[in-house]
């Protein structure tokens, strides 16, 4: 080549020789001096460094960062350089895994994921899913803006590969049993991994198939994201948050398990009926891709026809178990990365899915309007003997953000919208702009750990634990009042504690109690409804 030549030039020369991987690595080559690297300069626990020159000053084109800081950034850099969004795209998608998420780092030298490092107590593993839809889309709607037929293109170009992220998300029933513990770091993988990258650099980090790298097309990838997003469905509630980490705003990490998200959902729904219309240009009938992806279309497409108008908990968690197994049994061939076994999918199928399950999202997003005119952003999951139920949080602006991206209001409802947001408590006419969140009024530290009266009262148990001066469970203050000892964190560390009592001569006082102690700790702590730090800084 020579020395000096154009990106349109180099992709140009890629293509004609006809290499997969060189047209691939070719395509992601971004010449970027700097891209954010995560960390804000005045955190002083933050290394933070713009490193865009050498020791002999010259450019230096590097680029790093968490997922969502980088592709933030580039959504904005695409406007400036509309050149380089195949790139961009590419290089996107590429990052992905088979089981439909995004590691947490990418870098000029590849991707990065979070370890388990057994001497350090903050180390956690996770992925971070929710930025796939909304960062993927506007590089979408972009590319078919700046370049109309350029996407129909890439849909049957099978130069794509996955990520091999070595987390193993477990089986349904252990994310319903425990959905804040879901994901399996596998060491063996992982040191596998490191010693492909020896011989191979980045690509050792992407999937192999032997001594090939295993491929798709555009199209497949599309479908991972969307699908995996899907099965996790819960309708009226949103998209399930169960693979250890929260949505773009990390404030709200304790949502982790419990929460569903309003907000993907919108975004999912603009993307669906982008997809609709993108796959609807296709002249081929049908589109190859890996038989699992092609079965998981096939089960999430039959669960979302045969499902309901209307709700209720039985029929919901019906419906979110068979999701839940549908993505299960995907993970499970997807782990083994697939067969070499294809199926050609029927282009109306695919569309057909999207238009039922676009179809469901938009009556979710319908519903989710609250009486003062505000959108969800955030609910919460549980299961009981009645079924799968629905809860709610107070409102939140990124739910409002979402609702009008969605492209499902009409412009009057957009209006209602940011007028309920000029009538909100968000609102600051001192500044004449929105907080994120309301300016909440939290109980003092004493008055939050106090049990109600009904409960001290109606519990036999402690009032013998106070008699005897036994303190696991509940102490008594000045007042006569009760709290639950300090050393509880948990529902858990609850039950725990109901066990040993059991042991220690309590047994019957502690079975009649149980579920009324165990009401009365969530009661005062409602632990299900915490959010994390975006409802405590205050």
């Amino acid at each position: 080549m020579p020395q000096d030549l154009t990106y349109a030039k180099l992709l140009a020369l890629a293509k004609a020789n006809g290499d997969k991987s060189l047209i691939r690595i070719c395509t992601e080559y971004l010449p970027i001096s700097f891209s954010r690297r995560h960390g804000d300069p005045s955190r002083p626990w933050n290394y933070f460094t713009i490193d865009i020159t050498d020791e002999q000053g010259h450019k230096k084109h590097n680029y790093e960062g968490n997922w969502r800081d980088i592709f933030q950034n580039w959504e904005a850099l695409a406007y400036s350089f509309p050149g380089f969004i195949e790139g961009m795209i590419t290089k996107f998608v590429n990052a992905s895994t088979i089981d439909g998420y995004n590691p947490y780092r990418i870098t000029r030298e590849g991707i990065d994921w979070e370890i388990i490092e057994p001497d350090d107590p903050w180390s956690y593993i996770g992925y971070w899913g929710d930025h796939q839809v909304i960062y993927l889309q506007k590089l979408l709607e972009h590319s078919e803006r700046h370049y109309p037929g350029q996407l129909k293109k890439m849909l049957t170009q099978k130069n794509f590969v996955y990520a091999n992220v070595p987390y193993r998300i477990r089986d349904y029933a252990s994310i319903k049993a425990n959905p804040n513990d879901t994901i399996d770091f596998d060491q063996d993988l992982a040191k596998a991994i490191d010693k492909r990258c020896d011989a191979f650099g980045a690509d050792g980090k992407m999937i192999w198939k032997g001594e090939s790298l295993l491929e798709s097309n555009f199209a497949e990838k599309l479908l991972v994201m969307a699908l995996t997003k899907l099965y996790n469905f819960v309708p009226d509630g949103g998209i399930w948050l169960n693979t250890q980490r929260p949505e773009w705003n990390d404030a709200n990490n304790a949502l982790v398990g419990n929460g569903l998200s309003m907000v993907t959902l919108n975004y999912l729904r603009r993307f669906m009926v982008f997809a609709i219309d993108l796959f609807g240009e296709l002249t081929e009938e049908g589109i190859e891709l890996n038989t699992p992806v092609a079965d998981l279309l096939a089960d999430v497409h039959s669960i979302f026809t045969n499902a309901p108008v209307e709700f209720n908990p039985q029929s919901r968690q019906e419906f979110v178990d068979s999701l839940g197994q549908a993505g299960e049994k995907y993970r499970t061939a997807a782990y083994q990365f697939f067969t070499n076994e294809t199926t050609t999918v029927e282009v109306e199928a695919i569309r057909q899915l999207f238009g039922s399950a676009s179809v469901m999202a938009e009556r979710a997003i319908a519903n989710s309007k609250r009486e003062d005119g505000l959108y969800h952003a955030y609910n919460l999951l549980s299961f009981d003997d009645e079924g799968a139920k629905i809860s709610y949080l107070y409102e939140m602006l990124e739910g409002q953000v979402a609702a009008l991206s969605s492209g499902l209001l009409t412009p009057e409802e957009a209006v209602n919208v940011l007028n309920a947001l000029k009538g909100s408590s968000m609102y600051r006419s001192d500044q004449y702009s929105y907080m994120l969140y309301p300016d909440r009024v939290l109980k003092t530290f004493i008055s939050k750990n106090t049990i109600p009266k009904e409960y001290s009262s109606n519990s036999k148990l402690f009032k013998v634990l106070v008699a005897k001066g036994d303190t696991r469970l509940v102490e008594a203050d000045a007042q006569g009042d009760l709290h639950f000892a300090g050393g509880l964190r948990n529902a858990e560390d609850v039950k725990e504690c109901l066990s040993e009592l059991k042991e220690n001569g309590l047994a019957d006082l502690a079975e009649q109690d149980e579920t009324l102690v165990l009401t009365a700790f969530e009661e005062v702590f409602n632990h299900v409804a915490f959010t994390g730090r975006s409802g405590t800084f205050y």
